[in-house]
């Protein structure tokens, strides 16, 4: 298994074979950070887990890429994912300052099924889970906010991730169709777009903020 730190949303590779990066990296935490969260990021397969921790991290994503084989054949589902040869065997990481004194880490977990019963150790001390959904592809949505149910304690917002041929769809139709909670945050997103993804990011961490701040009764 290679781990790479190339981004997928960075663009190609320049003449030199270093990406055309235009997210600023910044590989130390500044020394006013006085507290830090690890977050989750989930989703069916092909729902852009990847491309939005690349997006917005400013380290080199760690990423465990690997070419899609025949091992996956008649387990994985890639209908309306003609486009896709790669995908996500362990996990993606990276790490965004949200204000002077906040900075979260985040993990990507593999989408295939197959893959799912790691999920519950990169889970392990996450304050919070924004679930990627790719509207086009509802019904593998389904088992995945099951699999946080069962396996992940943790408050969750919805991120929709709209793809060039998104239909977009009002929230109380995707919350009606996921059955999902009237608190739980759904928020539009596009994971190649930075700002985008840190907006999803912000609504993740203030649903959780909440929420955490219920249980402890303040």
């Amino acid at each position: 298994m290679a781990f790479a730190t190339f981004d997928p949303a960075s663009g190609p590779p320049s003449a030199d074979g270093e990406p055309e990066d235009p997210v600023e990296r910044i590989p130390y935490l500044p020394g006013s950070i006085t507290r830090t969260a690890k977050i989750l990021v989930v989703g069916d397969l092909g729902v852009g887990k990847t491309s939005l921790i690349g997006s917005v991290s400013e380290i080199a994503p760690l990423s465990t890429e690997e070419p899609l084989t025949q091992a996956g054949e008649g387990v994985d589902d890639l209908t309306g994912l003609d486009g896709k040869t790669t995908t996500t065997v362990a996990m993606d990481f990276g790490r965004i300052t949200m204000n002077e004194r906040l900075a979260l880490y985040l993990f990507g977990t593999p989408g295939q099924r197959r893959f799912w019963n790691m999920w519950a150790g990169l889970a392990e001390g996450a304050v919070g889970v924004l679930v990627l959904v790719d509207s086009r592809r509802l019904a593998g949505s389904f088992e995945v906010l099951d699999q946080i149910e069962a396996q992940v304690p943790a408050p969750f917002a919805v991120a929709v991730n709209h793809f060039p041929d998104t239909h977009p769809h009002p929230h109380e139709q995707l919350r009606q169709a996921l059955d999902l909670l009237p608190e739980t945050p759904i928020i539009d997103c596009n994971a190649l777009d930075r700002a985008s993804s840190i907006r999803a990011l912000v609504t993740l961490a203030g649903h959780a903020i909440a929420v955490h701040g219920r249980k402890d009764g303040r």
